[in-house]
């Protein structure tokens, strides 16, 4: 068939319908796709396994419906009469997508106009348009061609993620801008926060005729008049209403409630208008909240162009605690629901009414349902549990529909589904923004029609708050979290020394008497998550927890929060050693998940038996499980952590032997007070020639008498010991902040030590002389003999 032949047959050229114009929709379906098959030279349905016509399909709420054409990974195309709304067509092809494993290319036809649109995973969606009376023209109809023969070609080269991080980008330069003229930062961020939200909900359909962009682009409206137009904006979509001639709708939520723009320069307008560009609908709300986080916060600016977690990640998580235990339960109720139906003679009888009050009472677990993050941030694991609730309520509602019953009203889960606790006020609104974005972003994406009066869900469960501590008439009590059926979350990761830099010393020690003997001293601030969850599932608050803390967890004072955690509840999956992402940095975590479950247990992977307190498999035996080994009397005093330098008292190696050749006015060698140094990497990897300065806990005119390396010390390490709190780095800054005079004495009974990093993925050893000072990062067992050295290496 020639171009002109299918456009005379299709159209109705010159107001003269052709043969098959008047063709309803049911009778030109399939003849028009066929003659447009022929026209583009491609292969017609039923060619080919998976490729053909009418797929049927479950549409949430309980009709069955039909895909026009599907070909299985490709497409799904829906046809329509002339004249009938491919918008609304485009939503019924959104409501069957997940029954047809989500098509990354979906084709809506009103036979005079073709819209292509693709719903590439991780990308924006793309919409391509072709007329009619186009069709004769050589690029229309290669484009269309494409569908068949190449359709990755469709898939957009810019990913959502790199649209979020130009975003991101252009934003924390306005932040900069607008902090640099002393705009309170509070101010900025709350204001910065709303235009991230309005554009987006203008790139939705939200708010009219692009109308924020339509404001900003106003060339001849100064600074100052646009400042009062947003302004303006911001105040009518929180009460709703008319916006010039356009009507707004009621947004409300709480992001609008203060308004309070500031005062805005030539210069702000320019990268608001370059971020006006930006497809905003496609923004990745998994990592929109950690990206806009470090734009807007200064304290976290530098972190910018650093990594963040990865989604998939996190499901490590949100899966065996959310997805899989609620899963299975719907199974069962879909069995209940089954064998209702298997009793049911006819619509509406008593077996039938069973049936739809159990679904509605699965709906109505879901939409109580909630799962909390105690420490939220900005909302990456607030929203990834959210799209988990809203896939299985989607999930359900289609096999309700393959089951029989009717369709309810509207989906049950939605942002109160979500609870959040969070100090930063930063991270605390854009985990807000992030859940709403996140919710209306999925309902797009499966055919649903945004809700109103209003828009957007208040969010004030979502609290900005210290999750461990509270206080009532001056006095400190362990805070009491919101009510939730999971908790899931990455606690903030310091380590002992640093909590007392970071959160200071009389919060530390309000903190440690608040959970002694629940939490030991120096565990590190993550774990008081870990017990406050327990605490939780025991007292039959909290059904089950997942949290993500350092690797260190599986040891030493932290693993005690995991010994009381496996002794009274269950560990049913962790990942013990992984990569992750902590305020930019990489590290090395260990996930667990515990509670009420009882899937098998997981372990990296995995299935195992049990998973022990240290995060390894635990026998049937218990005793081999390791987390019960006791301490040999035999190897008291045989290992030490090396010396904590708190300053830099290194040398290189060849001005350290430059020193050993120099007199002293006591006549004795500065080979006393300066070694070779070694940590991990030397391990490792191989010694960095690396020495170290170290004057034990000689008094002050003692060390001096080593006049070059007290007086390296005088003026490297001196400084930086000024200001410290503690007494004895600030009044002794010429020694080292703990000098582990036992390990020294235990070094000089033998002629070498075997040491290995405290913080490894593989636990390795290696022979260093007994002159080598090990630094803290490592642990040095003071024994020379081979079968110590061999028996470190064996495995039981």
């Amino acid at each position: 068939m020639t171009p002109q032949a299918f456009i005379a047959k299709w159209g109705a050229a010159d107001g003269v319908p052709g043969p098959a114009f008047a063709l309803n929709e049911e009778q030109g379906a399939q003849s028009h796709f066929l003659d447009l098959c022929e026209l583009l030279g491609v292969p017609k349905p039923g060619s080919a396994e998976g490729y053909k016509f009418e797929e049927k399909s479950k549409i949430v709420g309980g009709k069955t419906g039909y895909a026009d054409v599907f070909m299985q990974g490709v497409f799904a195309w829906e046809n329509k009469a002339p004249g009938k709304n491919l918008d609304a067509a485009l939503k019924q092809l959104l409501t069957y997508s997940l029954a047809l494993a989500n098509p990354p290319i979906l084709v809506v036809s009103d036979r005079l106009t073709i819209r292509v649109h693709t719903q590439f995973t991780g990308h924006p969606s793309e919409t391509h348009t072709i007329g009619l009376y186009e069709l004769d023209q050589p690029e229309k109809l290669a484009l269309l061609r494409r569908i068949w023969t190449t359709p990755q070609s469709f898939k957009p080269r810019q990913t959502s993620r790199d649209i979020t991080e130009a975003a991101a980008q252009s934003f924390a330069q306005l932040a900069d801008s607008l902090r640099q003229r002393e705009h309170a930062p509070e101010k900025v961020s709350h204001f910065l926060t709303q235009c991230v939200f309005s554009f987006f909900a203008e790139d939705v359909g939200l708010l009219p005729h692009r109308m924020f962009e339509r404001l900003l682009a106003n060339k001849h409206a100064s600074a100052e008049r646009l400042t009062q137009g947003l302004a303006q904006l911001f105040g009518t979509m929180r009460s709703g209403g008319l916006f010039g001639v356009d009507d707004i709708p009621w947004f409300n939520g709480g992001l609008f409630k203060t308004v309070d723009v500031p005062p805005l320069t030539t210069a702000d307008l320019k990268p608001l208008r370059e971020a006006a560009a930006l497809n905003w609908s496609a923004i990745d709300p998994s990592i929109f909240g950690t990206l806009f986080e470090r734009g807007l916060d200064p304290s976290k600016r530098s972190q910018l162009g650093a990594h963040y977690t990865d989604p998939a990640t996190i499901e490590r998580i949100i899966g065996p605690v959310i997805r899989q235990p609620l899963l299975s339960k719907w199974a069962l109720v879909a069995l209940d629901i089954q064998a209702l139906q298997a009793k049911s003679t006819k619509k509406n009888d008593k077996h039938h009414r069973a049936a739809s009050a159990r679904f509605i009472g699965w709906l109505q677990e879901l939409a109580a349902y909630r799962a909390l993050d105690p420490a939220c941030g900005s909302g990456n694991f607030l929203y990834l549990a959210l799209k988990c609730l809203k896939d299985i309520e989607h999930h359900s509602h289609l096999q309700a529909a393959d089951l029989g019953l009717d369709r309810q009203t509207d989906l049950v889960t939605g942002p109160h589904n979500v609870l959040g606790l969070e100090l930063n006020e930063y991270a605390a609104e854009l985990a807000r923004v992030t859940v709403w974005i996140g919710e209306l972003q999925w309902r797009i994406d499966h055919g649903h029609e945004f809700k109103t009066n209003p828009v957007l869900e208040p969010l004030d469960h979502i609290e900005c708050r210290d999750a461990l501590l509270t206080w009532a008439d001056d006095k400190a009590m362990e805070a009491d979290g919101p009510a939730a059926d999971v908790v899931v979350g990455n606690p903030p990761f310091l380590g002992d020394r640093k909590m007392i830099r970071e959160l200071g010393e009389a919060y530390t020690a309000t903190l440690r008497t608040t959970y002694e003997g629940r939490v030991p001293g120096g565990a590190d601030l993550v774990c008081y998550w870990f017990d406050k969850a327990r605490t939780q599932i025991a007292a039959r608050q909290l059904q089950r927890a997942g949290l993500v803390s350092t690797n260190s967890i599986r040891g030493g004072a932290n693993r005690k929060v995991l010994d009381a955690i496996a002794k009274q509840t269950r560990i049913f999956a962790a990942w013990s050693d992984e990569p992750w992402v902590n305020d930019g940095a990489a590290v090395r975590v260990s996930l667990a998940a515990f509670g009420q479950n009882g899937a098998p247990a997981v372990l990296d992977g995995t299935p195992v038996l049990a998973i022990a307190a240290d995060l390894t498999p635990q026998a049937a035996d218990s005793s081999h499980n390791l987390t019960h080994a006791q301490k040999l009397s035999a190897n008291a005093g045989a290992s030490f952590i090396g010396t904590q330098k708190n300053g830099p008292f290194d040398v290189a190696g060849d001005v350290a032997r430059a020193w050993l050749e120099q007199p002293n006015p006591h006549g004795k060698s500065n080979a006393l007070v300066v070694r070779p140094w070694a940590n991990g990497l030397a391990v490792t990897r191989r010694t960095e020639d690396i020495w170290v300065i170290d004057f034990d806990k000689m008094s002050e005119s003692d060390a001096s008498l080593f006049e070059l390396p007290f007086a390296h010390a005088q003026i490297h390490v001196k400084p930086t010991r000024v200001d410290l709190r503690r007494d004895w780095h600030r009044l002794h800054w010429w020694c080292h902040g703990d000098p582990r005079p036992a390990l020294k004495t235990a070094l000089t009974s033998v002629t070498r030590q075997i040491i290995t990093p405290r913080v490894s993925k593989h636990r390795v050893f290696a022979w260093f002389s007994n002159q080598v000072l090990p630094d803290s990062a490592v642990v040095a067992i003071t024994r020379a003999d081979d079968t110590t050295f061999g028996i470190l290496h064996s495995r039981f």
